[in-house]
């Protein structure tokens, strides 16, 4: 109960929120509500999904038995206008604050259309706030749970902000699905420890919290500056996008050359993603090649030889006189 009044009154006020203590669940992270929330039969499927996303996530819902059918996406983010035409469909995992992986928040008029949809089918938007503390050229974007709490079930941990290996988190949930996630969840705590919620209960209490992420958010914004700089200096033709928010940029490639420039990073022992792994399967929109960059995690010595390492990998600008523009861009708010 402790963790419970804490991150009531920190996520109203960090994001927006709209809830009560005896309306968050604490779990061990976002795959963990997912398995409470479809392996439970809390929610059943299919699930409306973007088309790129964590096929860690997919596996669980997978395992779940629930089919998950992929929303195209743009620069404004998730197309939730598609939603409309799913039958079947009455939940969306949405990630609306900071798209992963390609970057930028949900436009508010597709929030909304988000929204309307599932008021109108009795549905329910699930919100991944997986990073929403990190932004840095934009201004707030609050949490969708906010808008509409009896259409959200508000999805967050501090996988991002502590480290992933501190295994808590926690959903905001409509009144009516409190006592089915509990009834799913058992009576005793089986990942998240008493100790560890006790100890964060008083690092947000006490404003540890607050001042820790304000911490990072600054350097984390440095990384972010000396990767841009360097793309500039280096690699002017290689587009970084996804970097208003956040803790990774998506530089985008020229089509057919990201399996290429993925393979010459691990020779280079430089650890990164290409997007193709994640992609949905039966994502129907034009497949984009590009790199997700993690600038949040090489230890301070090494960042700048990881940032030279990463320029001498990137391919060439095959039309020197030419930046081209990306398909998803990281424009900014949107108003």
């Amino acid at each position: 109960p402790e963790l419970r009044r804490a991150l009531a009154g920190y996520l109203a006020r960090a994001r927006g929120v709209r809830t009560t203590p005896d309306r968050i669940v604490v779990c061990s992270g976002v795959a963990h509500a997912l398995r409470l929330l479809f392996g439970g039969r809390v929610l059943r499927g299919p699930l409306a999904v973007e088309s790129y996303g964590l096929a860690f996530h997919r596996a669980v819902l997978a395992a779940a038995g629930v089919r998950t059918v992929p929303l195209t996406l743009d620069a404004d983010g998730a197309r939730t206008g598609e939603l409309t035409d799913l039958a079947g469909v009455r939940a969306a995992l949405l990630t609306p604050a900071h798209q992963f992986p390609t970057g930028g928040p949900l436009h508010p008029r597709r929030r909304l259309a988000a929204l309307g949809w599932a008021e109108g089918r009795d549905g329910l938007v699930l919100e991944d706030d997986y990073d929403g503390e990190f932004r840095y050229d934009r201004d707030p974007v609050g949490a969708v749970q906010g808008l509409a709490p009896e259409r959200v079930v508000y999805l967050g941990s501090v996988s991002k902000s502590l480290s992933p290996a501190l295994r808590l988190g926690w959903m905001v949930l409509p009144e009516r699905l409190v006592g089915p996630v509990l009834d799913a969840k058992g009576e005793r705590e089986a990942w998240a420890g008493v100790t560890d919620q006790l100890t964060l209960a008083d690092f947000l209490d006490s404003g540890r919290y607050d001042r820790h992420v304000r911490r990072m958010r600054q350097r984390y914004r440095a990384r972010r500056d000396r990767l841009v700089a360097a793309l500039a200096a280096h690699a002017p033709h290689v587009t970084p996008t996804g970097v208003a928010a956040g803790l990774h940029a998506v530089l985008r490639l020229p089509a057919g050359t990201e399996h290429q420039v993925v393979e010459a990073a691990a020779a280079q022992s430089i650890a990164l993603d290409g997007l193709a792994g994640f992609r949905h399967p039966d994502a129907t929109m034009p497949a984009l090649d590009g790199l997700v960059v993690g600038y949040a995690t090489p230890p301070e010595h090494a960042y700048a030889a990881a940032l030279e390492a990463l320029c001498r990998i990137l391919p060439p600008d095959p039309l020197p006189h030419r930046s081209g523009g990306p398909a998803l861009e990281d424009r900014g708010p949107t108003r």
